[in-house]
C-alpha cells in the first residue's frame, strides 16, 4: 500500500510504506500486515486497531514520538495527509522564494489539535517551532498532554490548552502574545446523519460496508460534525479572527467542500483581511483547500 500520491515534496511519507522499517520502530505493528493479492506488504485499513498502530509506527520512525496512544473511539487520522497542511503553511509562511522560518522564535496555534496531536508533533519536530494545541474536549486535552509529557522532544516545543467552548483563539492566544499562523481541521459534517453517512461510503470504499462496523478512523461527535458544518464553523473563525488581527500572522483552515469558498472569501472581503490565500492539496483521489488570510498587508512583523 502506497502512502497518497501527490503530496507536498518536503512530506517525508512519499511513496510506498516501508513497513520493515516501521515495524521496527513498533514490533506491534507487525501483527497487523498482511499481503495483498499484488503480493504487496499492507495493512486492513478497515481495523481501526491496525490504524493506529500504523499511526504509531510513522510517529515513532519519522518524528521520534515513542509514546502515542489515544483514549477509545477517538480520531485517528492519516498522517500523510496531515503533514501536508504543516508544510504547505510553512511555505505560506517564508513566502515565496524565501528560505523558512524554524526554530523557536515561531509560533503556531493548532485549533481543535485532538487527542492525536499529529499537527504539533510534525510542525515542532519538521521546523522546531512552539506549537500551542487547544481543545474544548478534556479527555482530548488530557490525552494529549500526556503525549506531550511522554516525549523530551515534544515536551519542549509544546503545550496544550483547554479552550473554551464559545472562543476559538480568546483563551489561547494571550492579549500580549504574536502567533505566527493558525491551523484548524474543523469538523466537516452539518449533522450526526452526514457523518454516518461518510463513514458508510468509507466502509463501502473499503469493502466492509456491513452494518455496525466501528468507522474506521473513529472520532468523536465534535471532532466529526456541528450545527451548520464547516461552513458555519469558520465562519465564526473568520468573525472572531477580527478581534487578534494585530497578533496573528496568518490565520488558516482547512475547507473540504469547494462551493463554501466563495462565501467564505466574500466574509474575508467584509472583514477587511489585507491578504487571502486559498491553497489546493490533493492525496490520491482527496483534493481539500487551505483557506488562509492575514491583516497584514505585505510581510508580517518581526516579532
Amino acid at each position: 500500500m502506497s502512502s497518497p500520491a501527490l503530496l507536498h515534496p518536503r512530506n517525508l511519507h512519499q511513496g510506498k510504506y516501508d513497513f520493515s522499517a516501521l515495524v521496527k520502530a513498533v514490533p506491534a505493528l507487525n501483527a497487523f500486515v498482511i499481503t495483498n493479492p499484488n503480493g504487496e506488504l499492507s495493512l486492513n485499513f478497515a481495523d481501526n486497531a491496525a490504524v493506529i498502530a500504523l499511526n504509531q509506527a510513522l510517529l515513532a520512525h519519522y518524528y521520534q514520538v515513542k509514546f502515542w496512544q489515544l483514549p477509545a473511539g477517538y480520531l485517528c487520522p492519516p498522517v500523510p495527509g496531515r503533514a501536508d497542511y504543516v508544510h504547505y503553511l510553512a511555505d505560506l509562511l517564508a513566502g515565496p522564494g524565501q528560505d523558512i522560518p524554524t526554530g523557536k522564535q515561531i509560533t503556531l496555534v493548532d485549533i481543535g489539535t485532538g487527542a492525536n496531536l499529529i499537527y504539533p508533533i510534525i510542525a515542532s519536530s519538521c521546523y522546531g517551532w512552539q506549537v500551542i494545541g487547544s481543545d474544548i474536549d478534556i479527555v482530548a486535552v488530557k490525552a494529549a498532554r500526556a503525549i506531550v509529557a511522554s516525549n523530551p522532544g515534544l515536551s519542549k516545543r509544546v503545550s496544550i490548552v483547554h479552550q473554551q467552548r464559545n472562543a476559538m483563539f480568546d483563551g489561547v492566544i494571550r492579549r500580549d502574545h504574536f502567533v505566527h499562523l493558525t491551523m484548524c481541521n474543523p469538523p466537516f459534517y452539518a449533522s450526526e446523519a452526514q457523518a454516518k453517512a461518510a463513514s458508510e461510503r468509507k466502509w463501502s470504499n473499503l469493502g466492509k460496508a456491513e452494518q455496525g462496523q466501528q468507522r474506521n478512523f473513529a472520532g468523536q461527535r465534535h471532532e466529526l460534525w456541528c450545527e451548520g458544518g464547516e461552513l458555519a464553523f469558520i465562519s465564526q473563525m473568520i468573525s472572531e479572527s477580527q478581534m487578534f488581527k494585530q497578533q496573528v500572522g496568518w490565520f488558516s483552515s482547512l475547507v473540504s467542500q469547494q462551493k463554501h469558498l466563495a462565501v467564505l472569501e466574500k466574509l474575508l472581503r467584509s472583514a477587511g483581511v489585507a491578504q487571502q490565500r486559498v491553497i489546493n492539496m490533493r492525496q490520491g483521489q482527496k483534493v481539500s483547500r487551505i483557506l488562509a488570510w492575514s491583516y497584514f498587508p505585505a510581510s508580517l512583523p518581526q516579532r
